[in-house]
């Protein structure tokens, strides 16, 4: 009998952001602008990559892959929360859980490693500028953007697999917006000390290395952008890095206060915030980062927009 009912629970119910009946047509009208903004920013951006010749660079091509990255982690949270603001139904199965955890962590995952390999690719061009085509050659970069995909596929098979080993009996609803793994832990009937385990390890590391090397490159960078005599020079430098040291800190800040909340036992609302900025706002940003003040994208979108009107 305690083992059927360990097997009983199969379906989840997610809370959402709200519980009033009154903020959902409103929630769900304004995280659907937000969603086809995201998307159309991330896509819009790797096309415009893809159809310029002149992005044709490691630079834009790592830009290019976080982009897909964000679109594919807004993605996997936010349709689902769009559906449950209209729908009485919150029900998620316990497939469409992981399935949902597997695809926000991947592309997490790999963000982390983009943001690096984009780090490094600014090393290289202002340390060793006479050097970046030899070093940053296409098969390096094409290599570089394989391996941030594989390590978070890698990274999300591991808990995928302990996270199977899981059964429910007690609560099966989960006071999130999505299928956050550690929520799930907490209605777990089996004991999830391994899997948060794993979790905090893997975690930690792959955030503590992603994040130690951008530290290493831009402090190798910085001294190099002191030591141009150029005004212009210097400014120019900065201005390759403004957007990339933006989106670094807005992505490693957020993960920062989230992690800072969890372990102080704030309050559930703060928790959500912070992870409703990474999942859903930061992706939404991102492109408009490095877009807006990015000469080469804005001279891009000059060049195919006279294109279309010569086409005419």
């Amino acid at each position: 009998m305690m083992e059927t009912n360990k097997t009983l629970v199969t379906e989840f119910i997610l809370t959402g952001l709200t519980d009033r009946p009154g903020l959902q047509v409103p929630l769900f009208l304004l995280f659907s602008v937000i969603y086809l903004i995201t998307m159309a920013g991330n896509l819009g951006l790797i096309a415009l990559i893809w159809k310029d010749a002149h992005l044709h660079t490691p630079m834009y091509s790592l830009l290019g892959s976080l982009a897909f990255a964000d679109a594919c982690t807004s993605s996997s949270v936010t349709p689902k929360m769009l559906i449950n603001f209209l729908s009485k139904n919150h029900l998620i199965s316990l497939f469409e859980c992981l399935v949902q955890f597997y695809f926000f962590g991947s592309s997490a995952t790999t963000e982390c490693f983009l943001l690096v390999m984009m780090a490094y690719d600014r090393y290289v061009a202002i340390c060793n500028p006479l050097l970046y085509p030899v070093v940053m050659s296409n098969r390096l970069t094409t290599q570089l953007i394989t391996v941030s995909y594989i390590m978070g596929f890698l990274h999300l098979t591991v808990h995928m697999c302990f996270s199977v080993r899981l059964t429910f009996c007690k609560s099966n609803v989960i006071h999130y917006f999505y299928c956050e793994i550690l929520q799930l832990f907490k209605i777990s009937c089996t004991d999830p000390t391994v899997n948060m385990l794993l979790i905090f390890v893997f975690s930690t590391f792959i955030q503590c290395f992603t994040f130690m090397g951008i530290i290493i490159s831009y402090t190798f960078v910085l001294f190099a952008i002191l030591k141009k005599k150029s005004e212009k020079g210097r400014r120019k430098a900065f201005s390759t890095c403004s957007g990339h040291l933006l989106s670094v800190s807005l992505f490693y800040g957020t993960i920062f206060f989230t992690f800072v909340f969890s372990a102080s036992g704030q309050a559930a609302d703060q928790d959500k915030m912070s992870s409703l900025f990474y999942t859903i706002i930061i992706p939404l940003l991102n492109p408009f980062i490095y877009s807006l003040r990015n000469k080469e994208v804005t001279n891009a979108l000059r060049r195919l927009w006279k294109k279309k009107n010569v086409d005419k």
